[in-house]
């Protein structure tokens, strides 16, 4: 997925209500705020890397509505302000129960101020890697207790936690939710289209 970086000077970075109004005023387009406040503006996904998108949601969908008690599920669409003050939104993200209702009716309408327990990114054909696993480094200092990198281009995946490291597998295995989406398995095998 190609970007558009927007740098603002200083006095002059968005607020966090300023972003959402921002975002909200030009819903066609997918924003994220790095930690220096700069706007990154992302082109939509091809048509390969968009089937892979559905198909790791379809999977991803039917645990959390399985697991309702658990916590919740959200999609591309939903951005999460970080403590690092970013402002990112990942390709699926899991936030458990406690956590989410914690937070005030006005915090769950806008950007909600926390870092979800769980992400996965997907990485589009246009997706320099080594970008993507700084990104997914992010993820983790922010406070993430698990994250995926899918990466259907190269058929592998890589998963993170805090105080671990990267875990590299290849797409003839499943990734594992462990603890923090018990029972869940995401088989890489199933993204890829048949031959």
């Amino acid at each position: 997925m190609d970007q558009f970086v927007l740098t603002f000077p200083v006095q002059n970075r968005f607020s966090d209500n300023e972003l959402f109004e921002f975002c909200s005023a030009n819903p066609d387009l997918h924003i994220e705020r790095d930690s220096n406040g700069n706007l990154l503006i992302m082109s939509p996904s091809g048509g390969f890397s968009s089937n892979v998108h559905l198909k790791v949601y379809h999977q991803f969908a039917n645990w959390v509505f399985a697991n309702e008690a658990l916590g919740y599920g959200f999609d591309a669409s939903g951005g999460f302000r970080l403590p690092d003050k970013s402002m990112r939104s990942p390709d699926a993200a899991f936030v458990s129960k406690p956590r989410w209702d914690s937070l005030t009716d006005e915090q769950k309408r806008q950007f909600p101020p926390l870092c979800p327990d769980f992400v996965i990114e997907v990485r589009s054909t246009s997706d320099a890697l080594p970008q993507l696993k700084l990104k997914m480094g992010e993820w983790i200092k922010n406070g993430c207790q698990l994250a995926w990198l899918v990466d259907p281009v190269e058929k592998q995946a890589y998963v993170f936690k805090p105080g671990f490291g990267t875990k590299h597998v290849d797409f003839e295995q499943r990734l594992d939710g462990e603890d923090v989406l018990p029972g869940f398995e995401l088989d890489l095998k199933k993204l890829l289209p048949p031959g």
